[in-house]
């Protein structure tokens, strides 16, 4: 299950684990106009973890959900 709200700066995806246990604690998915935070709340530490991507590293991760194993460069449209 995820959720997608609208917010001032923001658009946030929250992604919720369901299915069998053990369950993973829900990601949080900030989308800026400038980047892309990913923070995931970690109970053995007690905080939350957050990693911060570009615009081109999400576009990267994106592309490359379903591609095979290997090394890729996105080529640029001009």
């Amino acid at each position: 299950m995820f959720s997608i709200e609208h917010e001032f700066d923001a658009t946030v995806v929250t992604l919720v684990d369901e299915g069998e246990t053990p369950l993973q604690e829900d990601v949080v998915v900030n989308s800026f106009a400038e980047c892309i935070t990913v923070e995931q709340y970690d109970p053995r530490e007690d905080r939350m973890q957050k990693i911060t991507l570009s615009i081109t590293q999400m576009n990267d991760l994106a592309a490359a959900i379903n591609l095979p194993e290997g090394v890729y460069s996105r080529a640029k449209k001009t």
